[in-house]
């Protein structure tokens, strides 16, 4: 595989669209990927109901760029992405993409907008794999013929640094998400992603780095000017690049370790285009995340006892089955004309509750995840 890695230099996202195509073009441009006719997801990262300015996440001008040089190059772009959860139990994609810019992108340019959350998942063997043998993963990702990571270059409390592999973890339901956090230390953690990253196979990345995020990113951390668009066929070398851009030992980073031990990317790619050592700004680092302090037996009781499970409401349900239907696990059972949700099964999506017309799918909270939630309001 091709690791070159380019950085363009461009100070306004204005500029946006011409920077995007030089870093292309710097690598050997889009229609190494595109086939004329073929599918193109674009996956930003919409981690949470931010406006662009705040850079949590993916600016919408990287996204319409994207969707005009997809277009240009014969491909059929799409966008999809599946947030994380801002309060406990509730979902947030619909509002993100909207908050983000990136709805009203995908409205200009006549593009479908897809919500991994409602759309769907398909349960998937990871060969290789390190902590997730099985992984359910975006029906959309999936049936994409090509798929394009569009992250944003931020710290991260966990991993140090987020960018084009770790990107994909909103390519799977909130429930394998909780999963992965509580897998007691940074190692692993980084290992479950690219897990995930394994059996996504992305073909390019551009990220988004003209203003990123430092200090306790990737959500609560402090816009900085990074000026620079990178682009690359391989999303760990431009990961191992845009780390160490931020003035972060690319090894340090969980996610980067775990890749290069499973043979993915390199640990020292090519870079063309503007030289590294001109771009580099040392971003404030991040203090660190809950799973860094918390002894691993606290992990494994906290795994259990911070629930919000979805139950079906049976004076509100009309048994119309719009939730068993749209239940990528086949968690949802009639049992002498009630339907219930089996716990086990269950992978905490929350279609159920999104699809059902008649507000019968409730969420029941632990009584640790209410005490954490009345602490936070």
């Amino acid at each position: 595989m091709d690791t070159r890695v380019s950085i363009v230099e461009c100070q306004d996202y204005s500029n946006a669209k011409e920077a995007v195509k030089e870093a292309l073009n710097l690598i050997g441009g889009l229609e190494k990927v595109i086939v004329p006719g073929s599918r193109v997801l674009l996956k930003p990262n919409v981690l949470s109901i931010r406006p662009p300015e705040d850079a949590v996440t993916t600016h919408p001008a990287i996204v319409s760029a994207m969707c005009e040089l997809v277009s240009e190059a014969g491909g059929i772009p799409v966008i999809g992405d599946g947030s994380g959860i801002v309060k406990p139990g509730s979902t947030t994609t619909s509002q993100a993409l909207k908050v983000s810019g990136i709805e009203g992108v995908a409205s200009d340019h006549g593009v479908e907008l897809i919500n991994f959350e409602t759309s769907g998942f398909v349960e998937v063997d990871v060969p290789g794999a390190r902590q997730f043998s099985h992984l359910y993963i975006s029906k959309a990702v999936l049936e994409a013929d090509i798929v394009i990571s569009l992250p944003k270059l931020k710290t991260h409390e966990l991993t140090l640094y987020t960018g084009a592999v770790k990107n994909f973890f909103g390519a799977v339901p909130q429930k394998t998400r909780k999963q992965v956090h509580f897998l007691e230390d940074r190692r692993r953690f980084g290992e479950a992603v690219v897990d995930i990253y394994s059996v996504v196979k992305p073909q390019l990345v551009v990220m988004d780095g003209i203003v990123g995020m430092e200090g306790n990113g990737p959500s609560n951390g402090t816009p900085v000017l990074a000026g620079v668009i990178m682009a690359s066929y391989d999303c760990v070398a431009l990961d191992i690049v845009a780390s160490g851009l931020i003035g972060i030992d690319p090894l340090k980073v969980p996610t980067n370790k775990a890749a290069l031990e499973r043979g993915f990317g390199t640990e020292h790619p090519e870079v063309v285009g503007v030289p590294l050592e001109k771009v580099k700004v040392r971003f404030k680092s991040p203090e660190g995340g809950i799973t860094a302090y918390i002894p691993a037996f606290f992990m494994r009781i906290l795994r259990k006892q911070l629930a919000v499970r979805p139950i079906i409401n049976t004076s509100n349900c009309a048994l119309c089955k719009a939730c068993v239907s749209n239940c990528s696990a086949h968690a949802i059972e009639e049992i002498n004309r009630t339907l219930k949700i089996n716990e086990e099964k269950c992978i905490h999506c929350y279609c159920c509750r999104e699809l059902c017309p008649n507000d019968a799918v409730e969420l029941k909270k632990s009584l640790l995840m209410k005490l954490v939630s009345r602490n936070k309001s």
